[in-house]
């Protein structure tokens, strides 16, 4: 069965490939040509994958701030920016001679199928979610072996944000124990990170400031880790929440006339009727 499954891996992949190529075309052909040398637009033309890299993060951020809004319609448009941004970084390797499009779609499937061997498999195996994670994670941690990569941590993107990267590395050493029992100890290294950064604004060393509130920052996302929180969804939505509470203050505002610095007493006696609005 082992050996069957690249050949199976590269039938599926085919297949799968040949069934979407006419709406995955459609965007590669708009992608070369905006990269077209004497047709194209001078702004693509100019792109490189370091200068396109920071709106593929974007793009990816407003596909998750549509799930977020529940909105259909803007997640199918925003999947689309981000497909493009695919076919954008595809388009310049391909240029590079080093892949293109197809290779990218087709080195997913066969990895897809090669971690799934419980669904391609001629007969189920029975996992259970729980089990396939560790057996996802044990394969994933042999690819890195083969790499040359020994340390749990060194495939944990650097580009990630730093929240969700300070969780993923926290997670990693948590594989084999490097980690704290519950999260009551957590809540105690805070207090200590806490009073760390108190001594160290009484300092006045800015530097020893930041590092303190790093380390502030490193162990609320080992918290949220412990108490199985997405550290970014939580802030995202605390974001949200700040915006629509600081909306409703500048509206109130607006209504009385009032425009520029305003007390902050008022301010606040606004923010507390925002609040008890949201639980109306």
């Amino acid at each position: 069965m082992p050996g069957q499954a690249p050949e199976k891996a590269r039938k599926i992949a085919t297949e799968t490939l040949a069934r979407n190529a006419s709406s995955s075309q459609a965007v590669l052909d708009v992608m070369a040509q905006l990269r077209d040398p004497s047709r194209g637009c001078p702004w693509d033309i100019e792109q490189t994958f370091a200068t396109i890299a920071p709106y593929t993060i974007e793009e990816a951020y407003e596909v998750a701030d549509a799930i977020e809004r529940n909105d259909m319609p803007a997640l199918k448009e925003e999947l689309g920016d981000l497909l493009f941004q695919v076919a954008f970084h595809a388009r310049m390797a391909e240029e590079q001679g080093a892949f293109d499009f197809a290779d990218v779609a087709q080195a997913l499937a066969h990895k897809m199928i090669e971690r799934h061997p419980h669904v391609f498999a001629e007969a189920s195996d029975g996992r259970t979610a729980e089990q396939q994670t560790v057996a996802w994670e044990t394969l994933k941690a042999e690819k890195r072996a083969a790499k040359g990569a020994p340390s749990l941590l060194d495939d944990v993107a650097m580009a990630l944000p730093a929240l969700m990267r300070a969780e993923k590395l926290t997670k990693r050493a948590a594989r084999i124990n490097f980690d704290w029992p519950s999260s009551t100890e957590v809540l105690a290294k805070l207090d200590e990170e806490l009073a760390e950064l108190k001594a160290a604004e009484a300092s006045g060393d800015h530097d020893h400031v930041t590092e303190e509130m790093g380390d502030i920052l490193f162990v609320v996302a080992n918290l949220a880790r412990k108490l199985k929180v997405d550290p970014e969804e939580a802030l995202r939505r605390a974001n949200a929440k700040f915006t629509r509470r600081f909306q409703f203050i500048e509206q109130k505002l607006a209504e009385q006339g009032r425009t520029g610095r305003q007390p902050l007493d008022d301010m606040e006696a606004l923010w507390l009727e925002a609040k008890r609005a949201e639980k109306r």
